[in-house]
């Protein structure tokens, strides 16, 4: 693989250091793409076959998948390869999601290890994820705190596993340089805490001391997208929340998430998601009301 990996931004749930996620469908609106993130990744795939393709390992699968990618592991995702799946878990998080230290415990010895061989890959077998596999589909109905709990027991029960093959011989030398991800984590922190105001190309550059051309074409290199688009994806993935947790007007969405014409949003809305905000919020309405009957 000659091209550099694309630097992928992660977005948590709210209130939640892990991002769990549920994929039912062939996704081919946004193909996989050569990638990698400062998170780990632990995905099960529920029956189904499909490519591998993690670090320098390319191989094929049948019958479902478990494994565990480690922070900064170039590699594709799964989804809009898989057939006949039932369905793809994906968890992301942060190496130091309970805190910097937190697994130097000696508590914590044999998870530190686990996390130390995933920066190679990991493949967990049938008999692993038989039990593990189960687990990861039961976090998506947990509460926040449940889910972090349940994930540390699974963390655990993985470490302690010997039914595994390393994918990677050698750790792979990430074909990006170190100086790139505190780059990029610079910029995405920045849009986080700023995405509701205008940002312009003035400022975000000179916030990474380069040029506006120079930076418009790093940051199309790195990620695959202009500026311009990574905000407003970032804008509509708070509008999809605030639309799913917030009893508040489509318009007052809007202007909460930094967008300042309705118009424009509705058409970036259902490009982004293929519904408009109201069928995109009256759907959550019937998902939990369903949840919810007896």
């Amino acid at each position: 693989m000659n091209k550099a990996p694309l630097f992928e931004s992660i977005t948590l749930s709210h209130g939640s250091s892990l991002s769990v996620n549920n994929f039912k469908e062939e996704n081919d609106e946004n193909p996989a793409t050569w990638h990698y993130h400062p998170e780990m990744e632990l995905v099960y795939v529920n029956g189904g076959n499909g490519k591998r393709h993690i670090g320098n390992h390319i191989s094929y699968y049948n019958d479902g998948d478990l494994i565990f990618i480690g922070a900064n592991l170039p590699h594709f995702g799964f989804t809009d390869r898989l057939t006949q799946n039932k369905s793809e878990i994906v968890i992301q998080a942060r190496e130091d999601f309970l805190g910097k230290g937190f697994f130097e415990a000696p508590e914590m010895l044999s998870i530190k290890q686990l996390l130390n061989r995933s920066k190679q890959g990991i493949i967990f077998h049938k008999a692993t994820q038989k039990i593990v596999g189960p687990k990861l589909e039961a976090l998506l109905a947990l509460n926040s705190f449940e889910r972090l709990l349940s994930f540390l027991q699974i963390l655990q029960e993985l470490s302690e596993s010997s039914n595994y093959t390393i994918l990677n011989v050698e750790k792979v030398h990430l074909e990006s340089r170190p100086q790139d991800t505190a780059r990029l984590d610079t910029i995405y922190s920045f849009v986080s805490n700023e995405f509701t105001r205008p940002i312009s190309l003035e400022e975000i550059s000179d916030r990474v001391s380069m040029t506006e051309q120079a930076f418009s074409r790093y940051f199309k290199n790195k990620t695959g997208k202009t500026f311009t688009q990574f905000v407003n994806e970032y804008r509509l993935v708070h509008a999809c929340k605030l639309l799913a947790e917030k009893h508040i007007s489509i318009t007052d969405v809007c202007f909460e998430c930094g967008f300042n014409n309705f118009s424009h949003f509705n058409k970036k809305f259902k490009e982004f998601t293929g519904k408009s905000p109201s069928q995109y919020r009256n759907e959550i309405k019937q998902i939990v009301h369903k949840k919810s009957a007896p």
